[in-house]
C-alpha cells in the first residue's frame, strides 16, 4: 500500500509547514510523493545506495524517505550519505518498518523479498533478526545530529493478530492463498478498499495465517526526525 500517504494521517496539521515548507528530497517515493513540490529520487533517477553521485551536498532543507532504507545494501552508509544532502539546520525524516510488527520474527522477510535489513525500536540490543538495526541509534550517531522525535506508528495494528516466529507449512499455504487473492483484487481495481483488506487479513489470521496488516489500514513502522545542527 502507499505507506507515505497513510503516514500523513498521523503527522498532525502543522507537520508539513514545519518540515516541508522548503526544498524537499523524497527518496524512494515511487508514485507517492510526500508533498507536491518535493524532488523525487527513485530507481529511474539513480541508485540511492550511492546518492552522492547524483546530488550535491547540503542541497535540501529536508530529506524524506519512507520505506526505502530497508532496501539499501548498506543501510548505515546509505543513511550517512543521505544525511550529507541536508543543509545545516535542516531535517531528515526516515520511516522504516518495525521488525516485530512487520517481519514478525522471520528472516528473510516473507512479505518483501527485497528487504535487506530490519529495524528495532526501544528494544534490547539482541534481536531475532541477523540484520537488525536500532532505528534511533543510527540516526543519533549521525554527525551533528539532534533527534527531534522518534515514534512508533501502529495505528489500526491489531497485536492479537501478530504471530512471531517461523510459520508452519499450513500457515505458509494460507499466506500464499491470501497473496493470490490480493493480486486478483488488485487486477480488478478493488485494493483501494482498506476495510475489505482488513477483513481478509482478520479472516485468514483466524485460520492461522501470518498476515501483513499493512496491506490494509494498519501501520507497522518507526519514524525518526533528525535535525542537522548549524
Amino acid at each position: 500500500m502507499l505507506e507515505s500517504s497513510k503516514t500523513k494521517g498521523v503527522r498532525g496539521a502543522n507537520f508539513a509547514e514545519t518540515y516541508f515548507s522548503g526544498s524537499v528530497l523524497d527518496i524512494g517515493c515511487g508514485e507517492d510523493l510526500v508533498v507536491p513540490h518535493a524532488t523525487p529520487f527513485d530507481q529511474i533517477h539513480g541508485d540511492a545506495n550511492h546518492i552522492l553521485k547524483y546530488l550535491e551536498h547540503e542541497s535540501f532543507d529536508t530529506v524524506h524517505s519512507s520505506h526505502c532504507l530497508e532496501h539499501m545494501i548498506d543501510p548505515i552508509k546509505a543513511l550517512q550519505d543521505w544525511w550529507q544532502l541536508v543543509k545545516p539546520g535542516g531535517y531528515m525524516i526516515t520511516v522504516v518498518p518495525h521488525e516485530d510488527l512487520y517481519e514478525q520474527g522471520q528472516w528473510p522477510s516473507r512479505f518483501n523479498d527485497d528487504h535487506k535489513a530490519t529495524f528495532r525500536f526501544k528494544t534490547p540490543k539482541s534481536s531475532w533478526s541477523p540484520c537488525s538495526y536500532d532505528a534511533f541509534k543510527i540516526h543519533y550517531q549521525l554527525d551533528n545530529s539532534k533527534i527531534i522525535s522518534a515514534d512508533l506508528h501502529d495505528l489500526n495494528y491489531k497485536y492479537e493478530l501478530q504471530k512471531l516466529g517461523q510459520e508452519s507449512e499450513t500457515q505458509q499455504l494460507l499466506r500464499n492463498h491470501l497473496a493470490k487473492l490480493f493480486m486478483r483484487l488488485n487486477e480488478n481495481g478493488m485494493l483501494s478498499s482498506l476495510g475489505l483488506l482488513d477483513e481478509l487479513n482478520f479472516t485468514f489470521s483466524q485460520m492461522g495465517a501470518v498476515v501483513d496488516q499493512t496491506m490494509g489500514s494498519a501501520m507497522a513502522q518507526v519514524q525518526i526526525i533528525a535535525q542537522k545542527r548549524s
